[in-house]
């Protein structure tokens, strides 16, 4: 009696998976958008002289792979009439090896990629740079996380806002602004629950402008509250600083900034 039930349990799970269908979700493919990443970077400590820009399109939602672009045309002017021309090297990724970083001037970006012109202006940011890190080992919820506090001082009667950067295996990414703390010393600050002794992490702060300030916080403010599932309503597309001359309806993704960068590593006690 025993072997028939067994039996009997086997046939009616077979006849369940037996039913299983496998079901494609045929999705509208919309028009593939250009993706710029564009920023320019000069760590101090560096000429700053060779930089990178980094051009896809946007993929269908089944597919992983990212499409680099290889034929389009980047320049970079200063508001001084030097000229940069970006040349594609592999992969999407096109390089200057001659750039003059300047701070606080103002540059532009031009563009072209299949027969359509973007456009961008940012000024290059300052950053104050970072006085000294400090290690606390007593963090988290529990009080047994390693933390991390990169401090700088900022500067006085400036409005100033700043991305730092901490990488160990993953990257995460803290925005701050001096409304409350202009002028006084304060810091950037990273815990994660595994770090531990003997890991080396990356700090970047960067100085940034309000307008990628905000492009930034409404970015993460969106993947933040996106835990629904497949079907949850998506966030709304956010607009960079990139404009398209040729078609303003076309508009790309991503921003164009340029941002004085103080990097460090920093090797857990």
């Amino acid at each position: 009696m025993r072997i028939c039930k067994s039996f009997l349990i086997i046939f009616i799970v077979l006849g369940f998976i037996s039913c299983e269908e496998v079901v494609d979700i045929d999705l509208e493919n919309s028009e593939p958008r250009l993706v710029v990443e564009a920023s320019i970077l000069w760590i101090k400590g560096t000429n700053g002289n060779r930089q990178e820009i980094r051009l896809s399109t946007t993929s269908p939602f089944y597919e992983e792979e990212i499409q680099p672009v290889t034929n389009a045309s980047i320049i970079i002017t200063s508001e001084d009439g030097d000229s940069y021309v970006f040349i594609h090297e592999q992969d999407g990724i096109y390089t200057n090896e001659e750039f003059q970083p300047v701070l606080d001037l103002e540059y532009e970006l031009e563009l072209v990629h299949d027969n359509q012109v973007y456009s961008a202006t940012e000024s290059f940011e300052s950053v104050a740079g970072i006085d000294y890190i400090e290690q606390l080992n007593g963090g988290g919820f529990a009080g047994d996380e390693i933390e991390l506090k990169a401090f700088y001082t900022d500067p006085a009667e400036e409005e100033n806002y700043y991305l730092f950067k901490f990488t160990d295996e993953n990257v995460f990414l803290e925005l701050y602004e001096d409304e409350f703390t202009n002028g006084n010393q304060i810091f950037g600050y990273f815990s994660n629950e595994d770090i531990e002794q003997g890991d080396v992490v990356g700090i970047q702060m960067q100085g940034i402008s309000r307008e990628y300030y905000d492009y930034l916080f409404i970015l993460r403010s969106q993947i933040g509250t996106n835990q629904g599932g497949p079907f949850e309503t998506m966030p709304a597309v956010v607009k960079g600083n990139i404009i398209n001359e040729t078609n303003l309806d076309n508009f790309p993704l991503g921003y164009f900034r340029l941002s004085e960068v103080d990097s460090r590593t920093y090797t857990v006690e």
